[in-house]
């Protein structure tokens, strides 16, 4: 190509480019600008590999080497003290060991007398009808004993644990007292009585009891809800 050709066509591509800023155009792969006369240039693979992993541009972006603070709860973490954590879990078993004990609760109800009611795990054991399912409760330097009054005195005895301890040797039972009650409807009636040791109110225990016929049977038995009596 001669001197002359070669200007004529440097100067054609000049006015090329200048067409294609001015009015907006096709780049040399054929595709149109994105801005109608930005010229799409070809980058690296390593520029498009930053390209994919940028980030919205309202976001911030540190500086290559600039220290980027993290932030915990709303405090910096570099060089600044992080708040505490509290787990609840950590937290729960430190709590149940200040909630009060049994003997706490007991010490609790102080020396005095008491109604309280006595239940049982059986509709053919239970205190006479005339007491409204109620004992008398006595509390003396903190150990408890209620008077249960029964229907009869059909049982002889009762034991304070199972029916196999019952029956050892040297068990402790514990003997009836003979007890008047007097019904609504005027009559009245001698029925055995039971002075029961109470290990804890709200739980249950073990009572046994033995009638007539020699046969001793296990039962549960609790003592709930005590109200002082007034003198």
């Amino acid at each position: 190509m001669g001197e002359g050709a070669a200007q004529e066509h440097a100067g054609h591509h000049r006015d090329d480019i200048a067409r294609m800023f001015s009015e907006g155009g096709e780049a040399h792969d054929g595709q149109k600008s994105a801005d109608g006369g930005a010229v799409e240039l070809p980058v690296d693979e390593e520029e498009v590999d930053h390209a994919e992993k940028a980030v919205d541009a309202g976001v911030h972006q540190p500086r290559p080497g600039a220290e980027h603070p993290q932030v915990v709860a709303g405090h910096p973490a570099g060089g600044a003290e992080k708040p505490e954590v509290v787990r609840p879990d950590l937290l729960a078993p430190l709590a149940r060991g200040h909630e009060p004990q049994a003997d706490e609760e007991q010490a609790a109800l102080e020396d005095g007398t008491y109604t309280a009611e006595f239940k049982t795990d059986s509709s053919m054991f239970h205190v006479n009808e005339a007491m409204d399912g109620k004992g008398t409760l006595t509390v003396e330097d903190g150990k408890m004993t209620i008077h249960i009054s029964l229907v009869s005195k059909n049982i002889v005895n009762l034991f304070e644990g199972t029916a196999e301890d019952a029956q050892k040797d040297g068990a402790e039972l514990l003997q009836p007292t003979t007890d008047t009650i007097n019904y609504s409807d005027g009559t009245s009636d001698e029925v055995y009585g039971f002075d029961v040791p109470v290990p804890a109110l709200d739980k249950e225990f073990d009572l046994a009891l033995i009638g007539k016929k020699g046969t001793w049977y296990d039962h549960k038995v609790s003592v709930t809800n005590p109200v002082e009596v007034e003198e």
